[in-house]
């Protein structure tokens, strides 16, 4: 039996608390003051100063540290142990628009993977390729397609898709969407040139997430309504955004918070290969990007994903909008466990869940990640000792 104390932590609504891990799942949590019964091995760890918040969930990871899972489905493995720097523990493995044959190869990789030193590849988050070419960003347009529910067939969480993001305006993109969503796939509308009426059909029809609302899409018009606008209107819809402070003002994420208050915002990286690495030219699927002080962008200047970790928007977040430290904090744990619908423990710190921690210091630095009750990563390995 493998047991943890971690003493003295604080919880993010600011409470004192003892946590206790157990093979990996949460004993107990029990206040300072209050006696709590130990097993007699138990490793006791003193992170008094530290706040204990969930392990967080970054529902859209390209890449890390110069690997690319499009090009190399089987790199999901080895992101993960840069993501725990960052206080992620799970994440959606996500692929940008590529040829035929390249989602099944992801799907195989996911499912023989190894077990991950690091942040765990909960399932595929599949950017593509039904996108509007008119809205492909950094996605490249001979890879983009019209929806087809053929190709789409095995697409499920079972097999590890979890998330699709598409065009909705595009052909047969509706009936596409009510199927992926029978079958508990999540559907977000991304990449897209649609209006807010075939927004709210694409809601009707079981779309409910935003793939980084007001990023390759339609801006907000008074004249025209724009699918983010529909989008933001309708309580079913959970919103993505990149807080990295280049895809998004912070005047606009303040709009957006204000818009839907608290429990329908999740924040994603986006971090493609150049996240933790030396400027440079990399690779974001098909397309060469370049990775400087001004971010990840193509030749044109187009942003091309983000060189930020998931920590960093947190931060970015608070201050551009004023909330508090338990609302930034469900945005990376407790709304995306519920929108993917995770029933273990995941995204919340509870009794009897899985183990996924992550130690912060009151400005928000992570300090150390724990995956299921091992450390993934730490700034301080003497702690652990």
């Amino acid at each position: 039996m493998s047991a943890i104390l971690l003493d003295g932590a604080t919880l993010v609504d600011q409470r004192p608390v003892r946590i206790l891990v157990i093979d990996g799942r949460i004993a107990a949590i029990d206040d300072v003051e209050t006696p709590l019964e130990l097993p007699p091995d138990v490793h006791r760890v003193d992170v008094a100063g530290l706040l204990a918040a969930p392990g967080f969930i970054d529902l859209q990871v390209n890449g890390a540290c110069g690997q690319d899972i499009t090009l190399d489905p089987a790199s999901m493995w080895a992101v993960g142990e840069p993501l725990a720097r960052h206080g992620v523990t799970a994440f959606l493995a996500t692929l940008v628009s590529s040829e035929h044959g390249r989602i099944a190869e992801a799907i195989d990789a996911w499912r023989r993977g190894p077990a991950s030193p690091g942040a765990v590849p909960i399932g595929l988050h599949l950017e593509g390729p039904f996108l509007s070419p008119a809205r492909a960003g950094a996605h490249r347009s001979e890879q983009l397609r019209p929806p087809d529910a053929a190709e789409a067939s095995g697409w499920t969480p079972e097999t590890g898709v979890r998330m699709v993001t598409l065009a909705p305006e595009l052909p047969g993109a509706l009936d596409l969407i009510a199927e992926l969503s029978a079958r508990g796939v999540v559907v977000a509308a991304g990449h897209t040139d649609a209006d807010a009426a075939t927004g709210r059909a694409a809601v009707d029809a079981g779309v409910r997430y935003a793939t980084h609302l007001l990023n390759a899409m339609r801006p907000l018009d008074h004249h025209a309504p724009s699918l983010a606008a529909a989008l933001l209107d309708d309580d079913r819809v959970t919103i993505g955004l990149i807080a990295d402070g280049l895809h998004v003002a912070p005047e606009m994420i303040a709009l957006v918070r204000r818009t839907i208050g608290p429990g329908r915002l999740s924040l994603v990286s986006d971090a493609m290969a150049g996240l933790d690495m030396a400027p440079g030219r990399m690779r974001l699927g098909a397309a060469e990007v370049v990775v400087g002080a001004d971010g990840a962008r193509l030749q044109d200047g187009t942003l091309a994903g983000s060189i930020a970790g998931l920590d960093a928007g947190l931060g970015m977040l608070m201050a551009a909008t004023g909330c508090d430290l338990s609302e930034a904090v469900a945005t990376v744990t407790s709304t995306p466990a519920e929108l993917l619908r995770l029933g273990d423990g995941r995204g919340r710190l509870e009794v009897g869940g899985r183990a996924d921690i992550t130690l912060l210091t009151p400005e928000l630095e992570v300090v150390a990640t724990l995956v299921a009750g091992e450390v993934a990563w730490s700034a301080e390995p003497a702690r652990w000792a």
